[in-house]
């Protein structure tokens, strides 16, 4: 009785699995959460326009100092390594078409017969380039004038794989080509 109450005393000293372990007799494990999944090509490129918030919109902008909206969705890509046309309407034909209910982080979604594309971020919402006198802004599809211009949504290949990141240096551009 004597040696079981130090086994007890000594564990609970070291650990409380250990201690409960020596009282009870039974061996208990520490609960290791599962790895966390890698994010994707798309999720990363969504975190990363979100940088872009209040940049102005400028037409026929690709950059940082002012984007139009094929342009900011351009240079997004084209920091993941994938090159897009500097056209709402090529960048259409650049995937494959994917319903409301299955837009995913990263898919392209477009408005007003493809005239104007932002870039879904998740949770019903998607960031874009609004118009001349706007900035770089995060919106709603569930409502109002987006909801109604809707036209649809393109998931560009690779976007949706794990992706692991890679060295800036090592990246090249992917040269998707247009689905007729």
């Amino acid at each position: 009785m004597k040696r079981a109450l130090l086994t007890i005393l000594a564990a609970s000293l070291l650990s409380p699995v250990a201690a409960r372990a020596a009282a009870t007799g039974r061996v208990f494990h520490r609960h290791h959460p599962a790895p966390a999944r890698p994010q994707t090509l798309g999720a990363r490129a969504a975190k990363f326009s979100l940088r872009f918030r209040g940049t102005p919109y400028v037409w026929a902008g690709t950059t940082p100092r002012g984007f139009d909206c094929s342009g900011f969705t351009r240079f997004v890509y084209a920091h993941m390594g994938i090159a897009l046309p500097h056209s709402s309407y090529a960048q259409w034909t650049m995937g494959r078409h994917v319903g409301r209910h299955a837009l995913r982080p990263g898919d392209l979604v477009f408005f007003d017969g493809l005239g104007h594309v932002g870039l879904w971020i998740g949770h019903g919402r998607f960031i874009h380039a609004p118009q001349t006198g706007d900035v770089v802004s995060v919106a709603t599809l569930s409502h109002g004038w987006y909801a109604a211009a809707y036209s649809g949504a393109v998931r560009l290949r690779g976007t949706q794989r794990p992706h692991l990141a890679r060295r800036r240096q090592q990246q090249r551009p992917l040269h998707l080509v247009a689905h007729a």
